[in-house]
């Protein structure tokens, strides 16, 4: 059987969007997606065996249906990297009682909104979630990635070592949230600043 294909990627908090999606196309970006909701549900075994395992089972729609199956991860010169299968599936609901017939619940939702370009062979994403906006930088090799954001002018040791559901879980323990979810209904009375999330800005050079 072959290996599924490795996810590399690195994550930073953004301070100015706009700022940042102005620079990515100044550096000749190319919009690949344009911004879209996107509801994603993450699946497990009523006894976590999957989060205790360090695997994600994730069900997503946006413009369109995708079923992933992220396994464990480790950092390599600062990216992230993780096996990942991906597969489109036509219905929502028919994914949900796939899994939920395996024997999977939702264990949790989070939302956001994304923008994607592509920069120098890579995916770039602007991420709009309702505890902030942040960048993803997605590659083949974690060189070009460290070549990418030096050209986004992002700073290195700013980056962001956590999944969004991680730091999700991380601001309800430390904040003493009741909020079951990550989506932007249940985060409407909510205003969180990067100190809540543990973030520094990677835009914003006054910080080193």
């Amino acid at each position: 059987m072959n290996k599924p294909p490795l996810e590399k990627e690195v994550k930073f908090y953004l301070t100015d969007l706009a700022g940042y999606a102005e620079r990515l196309r100044s550096l000749g970006a190319s919009l690949t997606q344009p911004r879209v909701k996107e509801i994603n549900f993450r699946f497990d075994t009523p006894d976590s065996t999957l989060a205790r395992s360090g695997v994600a089972l994730r069900l997503r729609q946006d413009r369109r249906v995708i079923l992933t199956l992220k396994g464990a991860s480790s950092t390599v010169d600062g990216v992230r990297v993780r096996p990942e299968v991906e597969v489109v599936l036509d219905d929502l609901q028919n994914g949900r009682a796939i899994l939920e017939g395996l024997g999977y619940n939702i264990v949790v939702c989070y939302e956001k909104w994304r923008t994607t370009y592509q920069l120098m062979g890579m995916e770039v994403t602007l991420d709009e979630l309702p505890y902030g906006t942040f960048t993803e930088i997605e590659g083949t090799d974690t060189e070009t990635i460290h070549q990418a954001a030096s050209a986004l002018g992002l700073m290195w040791k700013a980056r962001v070592p956590y999944s969004y559901l991680e730091l999700f879980a991380q601001v309800k323990r430390d904040l003493g949230l009741s909020v079951r979810n990550l989506t932007f209904q249940e985060f409407k009375n909510i205003s969180l600043a990067y100190t809540d999330l543990g973030v520094i800005p990677a835009d914003v050079h006054t910080y080193f």
